[in-house]
């Protein structure tokens, strides 16, 4: 069965596998295909370690289908493992397994190995009891998985920029005084014509001239500037073993950055386009500070059924915005979330982080609580807790963020951001 009830042919599966989960560790409980036996073990609950997890029985069954049944209808880890086309989940409500529990073990025992056992019972001898899960429709999933691989690229972007940076400290160490930002084409087309100061210093200053206006236009005073500082610069070392090696490596880099930038280029031109004609996108458009990059983000972790979520908390849980509060005996004590979709918290905070400028009563917060001394990235985690609470209302029924709206909602309550959002106005 589908998880809208509908009659759909089930593939043959080469393994089975329960999941108890828990909030630091699931249980899981594992058998293959036409196979007795069966293994266990733990599994921590990091998006990392679940996909090297998920990644090596994929590898082991060979990217067949590999049915799961996971001890949460919604939450954390369900989400985890939705991206996964190997996986076809079976999510079992925590009541199915107490009642199957309580019948076949009386005495009220509970451990974990158990539950997991329980939950691959039900999964191999009552599959037509289980709902799948159902993904979300194709315009969601198409806007997902292009966000999800631009991610990949930035953060390959990122690694293969600081290699670079490593490499020009040593023996080219002028670039980073004469640009702002290496991961550019400019920069890219500069080191793999000219990878040293020597092959640079060696050109005519007309021809690097002639480089840079057909690049850079009328940025005439930053050019003068740049070939002035060509002209006086003294080599950082001058050991041709290690100069050779490097200049080397830092064309390859330059290389890899100028296709990694058309990559992510032609990702944005496709989230754009597939964001634009999603019926739900209008909904994170509106939001101040989401723009062009955000808005698509947003939209991919909500996704597009409503029934996922049964509130708020759970979004603000699942994304990391949500603090952890510890007790141990009289003591307690709040920090900040570690185990969960660290992307899906970054998309959260980034906006929130822009929300300031652009929203009256988010920056009337947003100032008030740094004036009681709170930290930066506190205070904006702090706000992003608020505008999850906003949009998922937004989200649920449909309509588009309205600032003016809100703050007359703030007016009625005698929230004291009305006050603090009008003296932010003035």
């Amino acid at each position: 069965m589908s998880g809208r009830g509908t009659v759909e042919q089930e593939p043959e599966f080469v393994a089975f596998v329960g999941i108890d989960w828990a909030d630091q560790k699931h249980v899981w409980c594992l058998q293959a295909a036409n196979a007795a036996r069966r293994e266990d073990g733990e599994l921590e609950h990091k998006p990392e370690v679940v996909e090297a997890w998920v990644s090596e029985l994929c590898q082991r069954f060979g990217h067949g289908p590999i049915a799961v049944a996971v001890e949460q209808v919604k939450g954390a880890l369900v989400y985890m493992l939705r991206k996964y086309e190997c996986l076809h989940l079976y999510p079992v409500p925590s009541t199915m397994t107490a009642k199957m529990r309580e019948a076949l073990y009386p005495s009220g025992a509970k451990d974990d190995p158990r539950d997991a056992d329980l939950l691959l019972d039900l999964l191999l001898q009552h599959r037509d009891k289980l709902r799948r899960w159902t993904p979300d429709n194709e315009a969601t999933r198409r806007v997902q998985n292009l966000v999800e691989e631009r991610r990949k690229l930035v953060e390959e972007k990122t690694a293969q920029l600081n290699r670079l940076t490593g490499y020009l400290k040593v023996y080219f160490p002028q670039m980073l005084g004469w640009f702002a930002k290496l991961d550019t084409k400019l920069v890219c087309d500069l080191l793999e014509r000219w990878p040293s100061l020597e092959e640079l210093q060696a050109v005519s200053p007309g021809e690097v001239k002639k480089f840079f206006r057909h690049r850079r236009g009328r940025h005439g005073e930053l050019t003068e500037w740049r070939m002035q500082g060509i002209g006086q610069a003294m080599p950082a070392i001058r050991d041709r073993a290690v100069i050779e090696a490097k200049r080397t490596v830092v064309q390859v880099i330059a290389q890899l950055l100028r296709t990694l930038l058309e990559g992510i280029a032609t990702l944005d031109r496709k989230i754009a386009e597939a964001a634009e004609v999603h019926p739900d996108y209008f909904i994170f458009q509106s939001l101040p500070g989401a723009g062009a990059a955000l808005a698509p983000r947003l939209l991919a972790a909500l996704g597009s059924q409503r029934d996922r979520y049964a509130s708020a908390e759970e979004v603000q849980k699942y994304s990391g915005i949500a603090p952890v509060t510890e007790r141990s005996g009289k003591k307690k004590w709040v920090h900040f979330r570690w185990a969960c979709p660290k992307f899906l918290r970054q998309s959260f905070h980034e906006w929130a982080g822009h929300s300031i400028a652009q929203s009256v009563w988010a920056r009337a917060y947003y100032q008030q609580q740094r004036r009681r001394g709170k930290d930066h990235h506190a205070v904006v985690r702090a706000l992003a807790f608020k505008w999850i609470r906003i949009v998922f209302r937004c989200w649920q029924d449909r309509v588009a963020y309205d600032e003016t709206r809100y703050l007359r909602i703030l007016a009625t309550r005698g929230s004291h951001l009305t006050f603090a959002a009008t003296a932010a106005s003035m």
